[in-house]
């Protein structure tokens, strides 16, 4: 099973599927909103968001309609319309094309709390047209073992398209419509919670019916002989991996093992060892505050000078930089 103090799998798992991998994967992904804001706007209007690309963007709209233009392309988000940019990016959210738009961050909001805040500009009530209500979330989102999907996402994931498959959603953006629309004791809290879990289910509905038409990565687990190969990794990332050592869980040769690995993720097998190796090193030292003594045994390295050596060089920082940043 996947370990989600560690994460890393444990030794029972070695006769999973590899549908079970996938699916233990999943447990590894992390969405934790950073900040959060209900905007109700009357048109004409144009907002632009530049999230920062280590970051996603939720946008769900409680009143529509409104444009969401990423680049060249433009969408029409409806009432009851939820959107995931996992990667973030510049993007807006316009009444019409031809709109003037104001950067997010420029525009006057009332904080209710440390994460969420209000922005209001427009009356209660307008004579003609509706205001638009927007509930908006900016996250910190983190894929775990299953990282180098994000790569591969759209860059932009509608919940239109998995609701027929998944309609125990529907409720939950009802009930994100409610609180986004009425003026009740603890909406914020409420309408973070949810935005947080419908992003995620958006995120887990694209694996499990959409993600096997890209390829790669998770065509690679769905292979019998793969798969079982990056599953024995990230069950044990602090082994002595060599492309010997995997090409024997796969139960071939080194040159035709390493080839096939690289053929179906763009990476060399140890070149994927010191990525997960350095994703599970950040996470272990920021989030869980463990010491760069104890990541090093953990990852299989010798020393804790050897461990940084190789952090830096894969992430441009030492891991005490990291900790106390």
């Amino acid at each position: 099973m996947f370990d989600q103090e560690s994460g890393i799998f444990t030794a029972a798992d070695s006769g999973a599927s590899s549908s079970e991998w996938i699916n233990e994967l999943l447990l590894g992904m992390r969405l934790s909103g950073l900040s959060y804001r209900r905007v109700q706007v009357a048109p004409p209007f144009g907002i632009r968001f530049d999230t920062d690309a280590s970051c996603a963007q939720f946008h769900f709209v409680a009143q529509g309609p409104v444009i969401l233009r990423l680049g060249a392309e433009e969408q029409v988000l409806e009432t009851g319309d939820a959107v995931l940019l996992p990667r973030g990016g510049q993007h807006w959210l316009l009444s019409s094309p031809e709109v003037k738009s104001r950067d997010i961050e420029q525009i006057d909001a009332l904080p209710l709390c440390d994460d969420f805040s209000c922005v209001n500009e427009c009356p209660d009530t307008l004579d003609g047209t509706p205001p638009v209500r927007l509930f908006s979330g900016c996250m910190q989102f983190d894929l775990g073992g299953m990282q180098p999907l994000l790569t591969l996402m759209p860059a932009v994931m509608h919940v239109g398209t998995l609701l027929s498959r998944y309609p125990e959603m529907l409720p939950m953006l009802e009930a994100m419509a409610r609180e986004a629309s009425l003026e009740r004791a603890g909406a914020a809290g409420i309408l973070s919670r949810l935005a947080d879990v419908v992003a995620a289910s958006i995120v887990r509905g694209w694996v499990e019916c959409g993600c096997a038409d890209i390829g790669g990565w998770i065509e690679a687990l769905r292979d019998p002989r793969l798969g079982k190969v990056i599953a024995a990794v990230h069950r044990e990332p602090g082994r002595d991996w060599t492309v010997a050592a995997m090409a024997a869980e796969m139960g071939s040769s080194r040159s035709v093992f390493a080839e096939r690995f690289r053929c179906s993720l763009g990476i060399s097998p140890l070149g994927y060892v010191t990525q997960l190796r350095m994703r599970l090193a950040t996470q272990w030292i920021a989030e869980k505050q463990f010491s760069i003594d104890q990541v090093a045994w953990r990852l299989g390295y010798g020393s804790q000078a050897a461990f940084s050596r190789a952090f830096k060089r894969s992430t441009g920082q030492t891991p005490g930089k990291l900790r106390h940043g």
